[in-house]
């Protein structure tokens, strides 16, 4: 029997999960094993999932998880070395060159284990079947519009916390943008989930959008508009030959820019588009000020849609769960796919 073992989420800031109660009912029903960890953080409460029928475990047991369970989280495992002997489906972040990445594959091929990693689950067409594009986007643009409001008020934003509803980040946005003015946004990929998911956004709070995609940004660069506007934000994902939006000059050239939004945060990876940072934000420090007069700030935090755990995991789950019903067929489809992304990083460590 396939046996499914959800994992409580370790990292801080991390309410989300990729199935729900009514998810788990479905695979239950389907005869596959389902284990949920007892967890103290996660936005959707156990009860739930014990009445679909689920065991419960206690809270970060995976590791003593019988061998053939399957290992299902979203965000990073514990950094502590140990080897990897299960599969694992998750956001690995291993196969664009970050440094932490070729440390996990090391582990993974210490342990003998594997990862499906949830950003390589695609279709045949190639096209991902479940992610948080939409609400990664919603996120990152409401962050990034707070990082321009502090500004304003001659300060650097301060710390961010998660928030019950859609709504209310909607009115803490207008509180941070009482007065007048409104900066203007650009947003390159403005046609995909993460790109439409900031253009919502900042057509709820009256911030004018220039939206690019493939077709303007085809000819490689450089491209001076980004500096035109008060805030650009990048919602595509770093690719080899992806070019470069944001050149480390531009900290120092003449420019309205004032705040970068990276949406897709890969500031490790050689791919990276904006090349005036080099490391992630966090909730605690959301933005990092690269150059003081005039001030620019970039944010980048890499688990945005937990700014609204409950939607935003509800949203994903529905996407998910169709592939998750096939999990007792992983040399096939999607999970046959992922597997084969894996088999080809491995082997290079």
């Amino acid at each position: 029997m396939t046996h499914l073992w959800v994992r409580a989420e370790q990292r801080p800031n991390e309410e989300r999960v990729g199935i729900t109660p009514e998810g788990a009912a479905a695979l239950v029903k389907a005869g596959i094993r389902v284990t949920v960890e007892d967890s103290s953080v996660r936005a959707i409460a156990i009860e739930g999932y014990r009445a679909a029928g689920c065991e419960i475990a206690a809270e970060n047991s995976w590791p003593e998880a019988p061998i053939e369970a399957i290992i299902f989280g979203l965000k990073e495992l514990p950094e502590d070395g140990t080897p990897l002997t299960h599969r694992h489906i998750m956001f690995g972040h291993a196969f664009k060159g970050q440094p932490a990445g070729r440390v996990l594959l090391q582990r993974f091929k210490t342990g003998g284990g594997a990862l499906y990693d949830l950003e390589y689950l695609v279709n045949d067409e190639g096209r991902r079947v479940a992610a948080f594009g939409y609400w990664a986007g919603y996120a990152g643009a409401a962050l990034a519009l707070k990082c321009w409001a502090a500004q304003q008020r001659g300060g650097i934003a301060g710390p961010v916390r998660k928030v019950a509803s859609q709504a209310a980040l909607l009115d803490q946005l207008a509180a941070d943008l009482a007065g007048p003015g409104r900066p203007r946004a650009l947003i390159i990929g403005a046609l995909g989930r993460v790109g439409t998911g900031a253009a919502d956004l900042c057509t709820a709070m009256g911030v004018a959008v220039t939206r690019w995609d493939m077709a303007e940004t085809a000819s490689g660069g450089p491209f001076p508009e980004v500096l035109e506007h008060e805030i650009f934000l990048n919602c595509i994902l770093a690719r080899p030959g992806c070019p470069v939006f944001v050149p480390a000059s531009a900290k120092t050239a003449p420019r309205k820019l004032r705040v970068i939004g990276d949406i897709a945060c890969d500031p490790t990876s050689d791919f990276s588009p904006i090349k005036v940072y080099d490391r992630a934000t966090d909730w605690d420090a959301p933005a990092l000020r690269v150059h003081d007069d005039p001030p620019l700030d970039v944010t980048a935090i890499d688990n945005l849609p937990s700014l609204m755990p409950v939607e935003s995991s509800q949203d994903y789950a529905a996407q998910l769960l169709p592939s998750l019903l096939t999990l007792d067929r992983l040399d096939q489809g999607v999970w046959g796919r992922a597997k084969a992304e894996f088999d080809t990083h491995v082997a290079n460590v």
